[in-house]
């Protein structure tokens, strides 16, 4: 009975052990054929991929593109985001922006890429234009004097262009453009100063602070980058280019056009980012045109008279002094000694700015050549006649040059008796009794003659001599703190 049972139970023991085997096998026939039908399903949908991609090279001529593996979707989409921002080139867009809000003037900036053509004075964009973006037109006639129609039609206009594309670059420049014209008034030295100079050296320390650049004039006389090369180039090292002469096409990083005024003959220092004032613009006059060798020879003078140079206008029309050499005395008599300055276009800036700045006073009556002011030293006296009619424009002209230069200024204006004008018309006459009350109705070119062609000025010496007077205390005692140069010449 043992015995059986023993058989028994070795029995079962072995047939359990053979169905656990069994079992076993089957789930791994079961795996291996999961495993089978999975790669044949890859493989098939591999060949799929191939083949529409053999499709697409033979229509579209393009490479077969390998299959990349497979990834969770929402990386995928992240990954193609940063590969189309990574492998896209960065597109160079250049704008063209203008400010025409001013009154008197008209900025346009291009910030790319720019080629200007000379023959057609026009500027075109270099770098790819903004997307979904249209031809950009704009025109700019840069000289800051947009409230006068009259002198702006005669001043060139220059076209830009943001769309397609210019002229080869025949000559590229590392600095960006600064362009304005010199035409208009240009040649009258009031003019080349109150619409050249100043506008230039605050347009410099506002847009273009700190930085090289390039000057480019879009118009200009053929003598004015020469007369003012010494000047030019406290502004910029490079050499000036004149599109009315030029051949050849340009190429910058990027273009400025147009100058920035704060008004007639102003350095508003509020408005600039360095807070520039008239003394900073007279330390540019003073690096350009001092420490050079004058071709005048001055004549030694003991350190014991003030200088005052006389700015004449004898061979200009209107506005002469009638009895200068009446005046010339009375000033000797006072205690100055006396120069008399006839500037013309030819005179030398360097010989006028020697003399000017050598001196102790300067006097005048109202017109151009008293911008020589600029050249005074701070503190000396500065004394202004001003006929009849024009006291708003002395006071604004050059009235502003004496207090931003910190000089001793002092305006003379004459009575109506002192004006030739009584001759003609009478001293009960309108023009004389309230020339403001005439004015206010306009400034028409007409009555503008009258008060600036047609008068002439007969000093009264009596009256004058107060005024002298004045003037000598002020400069002799400038002369006794300021060290009197050695040279000077009796006629210049």
């Amino acid at each position: 009975m043992r015995g059986k049972r023993n058989w028994r139970n070795s029995s079962s023991m072995g047939m359990s052990m053979w169905l656990v085997f069994v079992l076993t096998l089957f789930s791994i026939l079961i795996i291996l054929l999961h495993m089978s039908f999975s790669t044949i399903s890859i493989s098939i949908s591999n060949s799929l991929i191939l083949k529409s991609q053999s499709h697409l090279t033979t229509s579209s001529q393009a490479p077969l593109l390998p299959v990349p593996p497979e990834k969770p979707r929402g990386k995928i989409r992240n990954e193609s985001k940063l590969d189309q921002l990574s492998s896209r080139p960065k597109p160079l867009v250049t704008q063209i922006s203008c400010d025409r809000t001013p009154s008197r003037y008209d900025l346009c900036q291009i910030s790319g890429p720019t080629v200007v053509d000379p023959f057609t004075s026009t500027f075109l964009t270099m770098g790819r234009t903004a997307p979904n973006k249209s031809t950009m037109v704009e025109k700019i006639k840069p000289y800051p004097r947009k409230f006068e129609g009259l002198i702006m039609a005669r001043i060139k206009e220059v076209t830009l262009i943001s769309g397609p594309p210019g002229p080869p670059c025949k000559v590229h420049h590392r600095v960006p453009a600064l362009v304005f014209s010199a035409g208009g008034y240009t040649g009258n030295f009031y003019h080349d100063f109150n619409d050249g100079f100043i506008p230039l050296f605050i347009t410099v320390n506002t847009i273009l602070l700190d930085q090289d650049f390039q000057i480019v004039i879009t118009e200009g006389p053929d003598w004015w980058t020469s007369k003012y090369a010494d000047l030019l180039r406290m502004f910029s090292k490079h050499p000036i280019i004149t599109l009315k002469h030029d051949t050849a096409t340009h190429c910058f990083p990027s273009v400025h056009l147009g100058l920035i005024t704060h008004g007639l003959m102003t350095i508003n220092q509020t408005l600039l980012p360095n807070s520039k004032t008239y003394l900073d613009f007279h330390g540019l006059l003073h690096e350009a045109y001092s420490g050079h060798h004058n071709q005048i020879s001055m004549p030694k003078r003991p350190n014991r008279r003030p200088c005052l140079v006389l700015v004449s206008r004898n061979g200009n029309t209107g506005r002469r002094i009638i009895n200068q050499k009446e005046m010339i005395r009375e000033i000797k008599r006072v205690g100055f000694d006396v120069i008399v300055f006839d500037p013309s276009a030819k005179t030398s800036l360097h010989d006028s700015y020697a003399l000017i700045s050598s001196s102790h006073c300067v006097i005048g009556v109202h017109g151009a050549g008293l911008t020589h002011s600029l050249f005074l030293r701070p503190g000396s006296v500065f004394v202004q006649i001003v006929p009849i009619g024009v006291e708003w424009a002395a006071d604004v002209f050059f009235g502003r040059v004496g207090r931003g230069l910190n000089l001793e200024y002092i305006e003379y204006r004459i009575r109506v008796e002192e004006s030739s004008l009584v001759d003609k018309y009478g001293k009960d006459s309108l023009l004389l009794k309230d020339p403001h009350a005439l004015q206010n109705k306009g400034w028409p070119t007409k009555t503008m003659d009258i008060y600036l062609k047609e008068q002439n000025v007969k000093l009264d010496l009596v009256r004058f001599k107060g005024y002298l007077k004045e003037a000598y205390r002020k400069a002799y005692k400038f002369m006794r703190t300021h060290r009197f140069p050695p040279k000077r010449k009796q006629k210049y």
